[in-house]
């Protein structure tokens, strides 16, 4: 066991109510051409307080939370400033005594906690992977019931693709939660969520704090989440107001048979019927919003469209003619016609190619301009990124600006359908309505049919003039 007993400046008493366990003290980021990336403000977490750390997509929130971790995104440096965590400046240590802190003080959950979850592993052994030595199922169950997941046989038998993305987040938790952690990082914790779901997440965070007497830091776009859990709240950059709704704009899709039509179709994961029976009808520069609870089946209706998901039986039809309802059995063209902006970006992304290379991939792949990097700028620059984004790494972004690039990525094969998985869950407002009035602009330019998931229904009601709703495993007619 690494000694950590002397840290290198006095150590916050631990387990005492009240005291300091993790600041950030004058800590100035900067690229490798030597540019101030960010300059935080003062952070101090403190046992059985929340602080929330917010600001626009692209202000440096997740940054600083890895920055606790001694985890620079690629490509920044530290420049001036400390971050410490039981008095130990994590960027001072070396990596044996650096993985001891993490382990044993730090719990962690990312934006994106779908691709941290090995999807071979059942959730029995994704909680006991973390925990000290050998966890007793009591000890399982008593994790589970901790994140309010059924502390059931059956649910500790599930692997990450048969639960919903609020059940995935809460078994994220329950993992970072294994090792009783001092403090307790979370990076957009409901984002994608419904909003009763997103109370529930809020008040599961303010518990931990409370009975748990953890420090608790929150990186966070939603405004009412921080208003009900937040101690204190720390803004970075430049606060910017969302504009002023615009009216709703009904553009007119065209007339004639539907350009996708689906009859019947029904999911299943496991045991579980996901969806059933559902039909719907989908015209050449329409654009629908599928809303419904968490866990009621949206994704899993996006993944079948996109012919990702393994266990589907229905029809299918593009352009009247008959889609497969498995990728692997539909030809390149059809491949092409439906692009999914999936929800979480990071796990799609490949970690070691750069942006450029994951948005060139479709134009080579799809003949469309063969990759050419003109083309790759251009379409970074229609999702409101600068052109030299393409040279980075996915883990260099921000979680918003990772979405983006998952866009640009989709319109590179210049598809007929665009489904969008949450895609504003994680932006700031004013960057959510920027993104969708994109989405609305590219539909009337090219006749896209637009699918957007999403729990935010205002917004999404803004433009879309169809909408729908999953519950119970059916699909309501678009009104």
């Amino acid at each position: 066991m690494t000694d950590l007993a002397q840290p290198a400046g006095p150590a916050p008493a631990v387990g005492r109510a009240g005291a300091t366990v993790a600041e950030l003290d004058g800590l100035v980021l900067a690229d490798r051409e030597g540019a101030t990336v960010v300059a935080g403000p003062p952070v101090t977490a403190v046992r059985g307080r929340v602080v929330a750390l917010v600001g626009p997509s692209g202000a440096g929130k997740s940054t600083l939370l890895r920055a606790f971790l001694g985890a620079l995104p690629g490509g920044l440096t530290r420049r001036s400033g400390r971050a410490r965590v039981h008095g130990h400046d994590v960027f001072e240590l070396d990596p044996v005594r650096l993985r001891a802190v993490r382990r044993d003080h730090i719990g962690y959950v990312d934006q994106d906690p779908a691709s941290r979850l090995n999807p071979r592993m059942r959730v029995r052994r994704l909680l006991g992977e973390l925990s000290p030595g050998r966890p007793s199922p009591a000890d399982l169950q008593r994790l589970l019931t901790e994140v309010r997941l059924p502390a059931t046989g059956e649910m500790l038998a599930r692997r990450p693709h048969q639960l919903s993305g609020g059940q995935q987040r809460r078994l994220a938790i329950a993992r970072a939660l294994s090792r009783r952690p001092g403090l307790l990082l979370l990076d957009e914790p409901t984002a994608g969520l419904d909003a009763a779901l997103c109370v529930e997440i809020g008040e599961l965070i303010r518990e931990l704090a409370d009975r748990h007497d953890m420090a608790v830091v929150v990186a966070s776009h939603d405004p009412d989440l921080v208003a009900r859990i937040a101690d204190e709240v720390v803004e970075l950059g430049t606060p910017r107001e969302p504009r002023p709704a615009p009216p709703p704009r009904r553009s007119t899709p065209s007339e004639g048979p539907p350009l996708l039509a689906v009859r019947g179709l029904s999911a299943w994961a496991g045991p579980r019927t996901i969806l059933s029976g559902v039909d719907l009808d989908l015209r050449r520069g329409a654009a629908l919003t599928v809303s419904g609870v968490s866990g009621s089946g949206k994704t899993t209706l996006a993944r079948v469209l996109s012919g990702l998901h393994p266990r589907a039986e229905g029809t299918v039809e593009l352009d009247g003619r008959p889609l497969p309802l498995r990728a692997a059995r539909r030809d390149r063209e059809q491949c092409r016609r439906i692009q999914l902006v999936p929800q979480d970006p990071l796990g799609t992304l490949n970690p070691v190619r750069t942006v450029g290379d994951a948005i060139a991939r479709p134009l080579r792949l799809h003949r469309r301009a063969a990759g050419d990097l003109t083309r790759v700028g251009r379409l970074l620059e229609d999702v409101g990124l600068p052109a030299e984004t393409a040279r980075r790494l996915p883990h260099e972004l921000s979680g918003g600006q990772r979405q983006r690039v998952a866009i640009a990525r989709a319109l590179a094969a210049d598809p007929d359908v665009l489904i969008c998985d949450e895609v504003t869950s994680a932006l700031d407002p004013a960057t959510a309505e920027s993104i969708m009035e994109l989405l609305t602009g590219l539909r009337r330019e090219r006749g896209l049919a637009l699918v957007v998931i999403s729990h935010d229904v205002a917004l999404a009601a803004r433009h879309c003039e169809l909408s729908c709703v999953v519950a119970g495993g059916r699909v309501s007619r678009p009104c």
